[in-house]
């Protein structure tokens, strides 16, 4: 998907969103060098033999931001989009993510810059090994844990748990997380974005009188986030009036059935035709009449130029820096509440952590007691931002920023300098 802004750079806008909260917090610049910065940036270029015997080089990256609170985590994603300002963005947003939920890790992501819908099965499982094999000089289960993210899957997972065990000569399912449960993987993952980002719209509307029923939902991306998140939401009684994906986008106004948009999409490869639903463009969805948005597509989406124009109410953000802080203002002046990203989509990595603990423990959890974490975590996450938010008088993201930002900032004074 082409971005209207060709100058968007979502490093430099992650590094804003962290002056602004650093400011606030009055954040020594000792502790500002260290933490606008990543920690390490790994570039990789490596060769991989396609299907018709062809040579290509690929190149991937791996960035661990801050691992002061814990080992690194984050997500691989497969794309030709990929870019090391992005990636470097991507990882210190989950730095910022596992602290403001309290889980021990720091913020890391990953990618391949690719087209994985050109490509087989068989080339991506040789590319995912090589690049693995790259990476792993610095990925482990105590050190970096990656996870699937935009193009990946399970699959891709249990590839690189595979590759990296290999190497060891045993199995180490802890080094990656989002794996299928036959090796390793945990109940309830494939779902954890989605009901995270329902669970914090939950308490969002709870703390406003009301609840989701009946409610007028617009999604922005109807990938594994979107399309997941759209089931959640109408099984918990809310109207689902627009979807979109790359390709374009469909409106409602009596509502969207999503399991029938998903069987459509999956014989059609895009929702645009979906019989009886007016189609509009990707941008257009975030502007349909709904009280919940929920961009779950890619960073800078919501920017000045489309501001104005969101009609919701709540904006509840699945995707990773969907809004630029020029828009936040705009949106905080307007009364439009925004659940920023690094509190709306932590139930992904919040149940990559439980998984983790699994792994290690070699002892696993069912659904109930997984989804009952996942809600306390979040509900707690949520009420400590929000309090925030009214002692400051400032926006969510914000307020979640800072708590973040002081929780890593404390970690990070208390442990020192080394040598």
């Amino acid at each position: 998907m082409s971005r209207e802004v060709t100058s968007f750079n979502p490093y430099q806008m992650a590094v804003q969103q962290f002056e602004l909260a650093a400011k606030r917090l009055a954040l020594s610049e000792d502790l500002r060098e260290i933490l606008r910065k990543p920690k390490r940036e790994l570039t990789v270029n490596f060769p991989v033999r396609l299907d018709d015997g062809r040579i290509k080089t690929f190149t991937g990256y791996r960035v661990q931001h801050n691992v002061n609170r814990g080992p690194a985590k984050g997500g691989i994603r497969f794309s030709e989009d990929v870019s090391l300002e992005e990636v470097k963005a991507l990882a210190m947003w989950m730095t910022w993510k596992c602290a403001v939920v309290g889980i021990p890790y720091g913020g890391a992501k990953g990618g391949v810059i690719c087209d994985p819908k050109r490509m087989s099965s068989a080339e991506l499982e040789r590319l995912t090994r090589r690049y693995t094999t790259e990476i792993s000089i610095i990925i482990g289960p105590h050190s970096d844990i990656p996870a699937p993210d935009i193009n990946t899957n399970s699959q891709v997972m249990a590839w690189m748990m595979d590759t990296y065990s290999m190497h060891a000569g045993y199995s180490i399912p802890a080094v990656v997380t989002g794996k299928p449960l036959s090796i390793g993987g945990s109940e309830c993952r494939n779902e954890a974005t989605a009901t995270g980002v329902l669970f914090a719209t939950r308490r969002a509307v709870q703390r406003m009188g009301t609840t989701l029923q009946g409610k007028r939902v617009s999604i922005q991306g109807f990938g594994n986030a979107g399309s997941i998140a759209a089931r959640l939401f109408a099984a918990d009684g809310c109207k689902i009036v627009g979807v979109s994906d790359t390709q374009g986008g469909i409106y409602s106004e009596i509502g969207l059935d999503p399991a029938t948009v998903m069987r459509y999409k999956q014989a059609h490869g895009s929702v645009v035709g979906f019989p009886g639903a007016q189609s509009i463009g990707v941008k257009d969805i975030l502007e349909v009449p709904c009280e919940i948005l929920i961009p779950a597509a890619t960073e800078g989406m919501i920017t000045v130029e489309n501001a104005e124009r969101i009609q919701a109410r709540i904006i509840a953000e699945a995707a990773n820096g969907p809004t630029t802080p020029e828009a936040d203002r705009i949106l905080f002046e307007r009364g439009c509440q925004v659940i920023p990203d690094i509190l709306a989509n932590a139930g992904g990595v919040t149940v990559s952590y439980f998984e983790w603990v699994q792994d290690l423990q070699s002892f696993f959890w069912g659904p109930e007691e997984i989804l009952q974490r996942l809600e306390v975590i979040i509900n707690r996450s949520f009420d400590a931002v929000v309090e925030l938010a009214e002692q400051h008088h400032c926006d969510l993201r914000l307020a979640a920023n800072m708590l973040a930002i002081s929780r890593v900032a404390e970690a990070t004074q208390i442990r020192g300098i080394y040598p």
